[in-house]
């Protein structure tokens, strides 16, 4: 446990905003795992959940729970997926 007030704040600060990440990474990880689960599935519908996906995908970058690069490589390889149905 912290001895100081400043470092017992800044462990309340950490639990909340690891709390806020956890959520946005588990929605961005639940949208990518059902939209490669369409894939699998050969279906016709992906394109409209591909978009909340790659919506999920940036909305982490831009937080910063996931790298810039990290984001384009997964939006990349889920995309060639994708287009590999037609």
């Amino acid at each position: 446990m912290p001895n100081k007030p400043s470092a017992e704040k800044e462990l309340r600060k950490a639990v909340k905003r690891n709390a806020a990440n956890k959520k946005v990474s588990n929605k961005m990880k639940d949208l990518v795992k059902t939209s490669l689960k369409q894939v699998k599935a050969k279906d016709k519908t992906v394109k409209e959940a591909y978009t909340k996906t790659i919506k999920a995908i940036d909305k982490a970058a831009k937080k910063g729970v996931i790298k810039k690069n990290t984001a384009s490589r997964k939006k990349s390889r889920l995309m060639k997926k994708i287009n590999a149905l037609k």
